[in-house]
């Protein structure tokens, strides 16, 4: 009996070591010893935290800043054609909505007087409801209900059933655009809606766009345990998102969205490193590999990847996708503790470490003296 309680307590000891102690070695040697251009990395030095990637490119900001002058101009066709252009690739369509909310949400003279011009436009009216559910989300702020006056409260709840009606009503101008629906899904939790009233919303929304990226994300803030589902529908929502992503989208980061979501409540049993959880990540990441490289959510997908490939003890794998980031930083989850470039630091040369990565060979140069 002495000998088995001895074994007990050395398997124990092994564990705690491997939980505690040993991820702490090495997040002190990627701290004080890791030497990021060792291993083709971008030096500390270079760790840019402002963006989780690289700008948009030069005639991708020319041209939003050229819809946003025009529209405090009054040229309210100029945003109508923006639109248009993006036809039914929902994804990009959206992405300008969401642009010209921003646009709006500075003076939104000039979508009123679209509207009044347009009044059978499905953009113009989704966009202004899209503004009354930004608005009322403003009003409330992001902490937790039990950090929310009642008063501010009692505003927000009051303001998205008006919103929620709009968007009904720019679903009616356009049978086939998923916009308001978007809309109206991202409303739902604010509005209390129970899942009976939740679901035909995202019926509506899936049978017009199966593959919205906004619309599943703002899907999995429903069913996430915060607000009107639980850790298990979360997961199995963002599960069933790997499985139909199609290739090309980045559908498939809606389940790096659910680990982090599942991430920040201590009371959430943290991602296991089973060989199906590994199968799925393995997944996401091959999915994510055939996205174009300028997509807009990539760069923010790659961080959440990097640190679930980590958690899940997939080294070699993380480093990949830190080779892949580049000096950018400035993105989840790296950000949480308030120096992101640290972390981001400790994450990648915690990478190098254990992948057991070796250095860069350096070309000898031959003019150097002896």
């Amino acid at each position: 009996m002495t000998i088995f309680l001895a074994l007990v307590l050395c398997v124990l000891l092994c564990v705690l070591y491997r939980l505690f102690i040993t991820p702490r070695r090495h997040a002190r040697w990627a701290e004080e010893h890791f030497v990021a251009a060792d291993y083709g990395l971008p030096p500390r030095a270079a760790l840019d935290a402002r963006r989780p990637g690289p700008p948009p490119a030069p005639y991708r900001l020319k041209e939003m800043q050229a819809v946003a002058d025009a529209a405090w101009e009054g040229r309210w066709q100029v945003a109508e054609s923006y639109v248009e252009e993006a036809g039914d690739d929902w994804d990009e369509r959206w992405s300008r909505i969401e642009l010209l909310q921003q646009v709006a949400g500075e003076d939104d003279a000039w979508l009123d007087a679209w509207r009044a011009a347009r009044p059978e436009n499905c953009d113009a009216a989704t966009l202004h409801a899209a503004l009354m559910v930004h608005r009322a989300w403003e009003i409330r702020g992001s902490e937790y209900a039990d950090k929310v006056s009642l008063e501010r409260m009692n505003r927000f709840r009051a303001m998205l059933p008006a919103a929620i009606a709009e968007a009904r009503q720019a679903a009616l101008l356009d049978p086939a655009n998923p916009g308001p629906w978007v809309v109206m899904v991202t409303a739902a939790r604010g509005a209390q809606y129970d899942h009976d009233q939740f679901r035909p919303l995202w019926e509506g929304l899936v049978s017009r766009a199966p593959f919205h990226y906004t619309g599943h994300w703002q899907a999995l803030q429903y069913w996430c345990a915060k607000w009107f589902g639980s850790d298990s529908l979360m997961m199995s929502f963002a599960e069933d998102a790997v499985r139909k992503a199609p290739a090309g989208s980045p559908l498939a980061g809606m389940y790096l969205h659910a680990l982090h979501e599942r991430s920040k409540d201590a009371e959430s049993s943290p991602l296991r490193t089973t060989r199906a959880a590994k199968r799925t990540l393995e997944r996401v990441a091959a999915s994510l590999a055939e996205v174009a490289p300028d997509n807009e959510h990539l760069p923010a997908l790659r961080h959440l990847l990097a640190h679930s490939l980590l958690e899940a003890k997939m080294y070699d794998a993380a480093l990949e996708q830190f080779r892949l980031i580049g000096p950018w930083c400035g993105a989840e989850p790296w950000r949480a503790g308030g120096d992101p470039a640290k972390a981001f630091e400790i994450a990648r040369g915690t990478a190098v470490k254990l992948s057991g990565a070796t250095r860069v060979v350096k070309a000898r140069n031959p003019f150097a003296t002896f």
